[in-house]
């Protein structure tokens, strides 16, 4: 999915008419937040940080990337701190190396569980983006191979309940589908 210009003009005028510069891009995995975190990222020249980095593999699930978020990357932005969080190795299924975030005007932040309700006490504007199941299964699979489809579905429904609990979509600022246009 990549966000055409007209569309996304229409996204960074409602980020800047607000008074947030933590900016969530959430939605179930495989429907195309990362590219428009990409997009926002660079038009706001801001840092991007992936939840992907977050979770601690398959088994943590958002909740436990939302966790993660919170500990290194929230509460230290809330108290002026530096920012910094450790990246998960996927391969290695083990904690890597640490990574500084820059002070910028704004912080994009993308993935599932980017816009839990922890983000709310923080002005976050969230952008909801979505798509069909089958649709990100197949994205999901052609990505990371078939050899992936159990930790996907497991994933699916993993976040299909953070998501319940959340109630993200419905208090997200914005919608998007997974390819590009408004809802």
């Amino acid at each position: 999915m990549s966000v055409e210009s007209g569309v996304l003009g229409v996204v960074l005028e409602r980020i800047r008419a607000s008074d947030a510069r933590l900016v969530c891009v959430d939605g179930p995995a495989g429907s195309g937040k990362t590219t428009l975190a990409a997009q926002l990222g660079d038009a706001l020249e801001a840092p991007v940080v992936h939840m992907d980095d977050l979770y601690e593999g398959w088994a943590a699930g958002p909740d436990g990337g939302a966790a993660n978020l919170r500990r290194w990357v929230l509460d230290p932005l809330a108290a002026g701190e530096r920012v910094r969080y450790r990246r998960f190795d996927w391969v290695d299924a083990a904690w890597a190396e640490w990574h500084e975030v820059p002070p910028s005007t704004y912080l994009v932040v993308e993935g599932c569980g980017a816009a839990a309700r922890q983000v709310d006490t923080l002005g976050a504007f969230r952008v909801w983006v979505e798509a069909d199941d089958a649709e990100r299964l197949r994205r999901g699979l052609e990505r990371d191979g078939q050899e992936a489809r159990e930790h996907w579905l497991r994933w699916m429904a993993d976040e299909a309940a953070h998501y319940a609990r959340e109630r993200t979509r419905d208090r997200a600022d914005l919608r998007l589908d997974g390819f590009g246009e408004l809802v």
